[in-house]
């Protein structure tokens, strides 16, 4: 028998998976979902409208998004609430096996670019592993159904993924938008697959 649908979560920029489902429509019924960190409803942070991993190929992002396989965006608007925290930090050294401890100094080390006041983070947004965070706990995040479109000719917003939060387009959702995340939840998920390594 064929194998059931599985999700997809690719960290960074789409390309690759947009270009596999653009030129292998079969791919479509084998993908439950894909989860993708990118874009945002309100923000950017490669430019004033875009997010990164959208910006740096949004024709690719709009293939993925209206392709028709189901999509659950994880933008900035929740990652950067997703913030780790100096004590969440030591909470993770103090689990005390190898990779806890490289997490943890890595973790040092963006806890100390995003002391800049530019952001106004507390602590550090943790953006990809919402992703995986997603799959695996998906009670800690809120979500709306939403239709999303990628920006692909503007001046100034080529990249932004416009979310139709308040259905004026007429459009059928084809996302499922996170729009807040329970910090402690996550904080604490992660604290449990760390100690998974003792």
């Amino acid at each position: 028998p064929p194998a059931p649908p599985a999700p997809s979560a690719p960290t960074g920029a789409p390309p690759p998976l947009a270009l596999r489902l653009n030129s292998h429509p079969a791919l479509h019924p084998q993908l439950a979902r894909l989860v993708i960190m990118g874009g945002a409803m309100a923000l950017g942070n490669w430019t004033p409208a875009a997010e990164f991993n959208i910006y740096v190929d949004p024709e690719a992002a709009e293939i993925g998004f209206q392709a028709g396989s189901p999509v659950v965006m994880t933008g900035l608007d929740v990652t950067h609430k997703a913030q780790i925290h100096a004590a969440d930090i030591e909470r993770f050294r103090a689990i005390g096996n190898p990779i806890s401890t490289i997490v943890a100094e890595l973790l040092d080390f963006f806890m100390e670019y995003h002391k800049d006041e530019k952001w106004g983070f507390v602590g550090a947004p943790l953006h990809d592993p919402c992703t995986i965070a997603w799959l695996l706990k998906p009670e800690i995040f809120t979500t709306v159904e939403r239709w999303v479109g990628v920006e692909t000719q503007g001046k100034y917003t080529q990249g932004m993924t416009v979310v139709d939060y308040y259905f004026l387009t007429g459009n059928k959702p084809n996302a499922t938008v996170m729009v807040d995340v329970d910090r402690q939840g996550f904080v604490d998920l992660l604290a449990e697959r760390l100690k998974f390594y003792a």
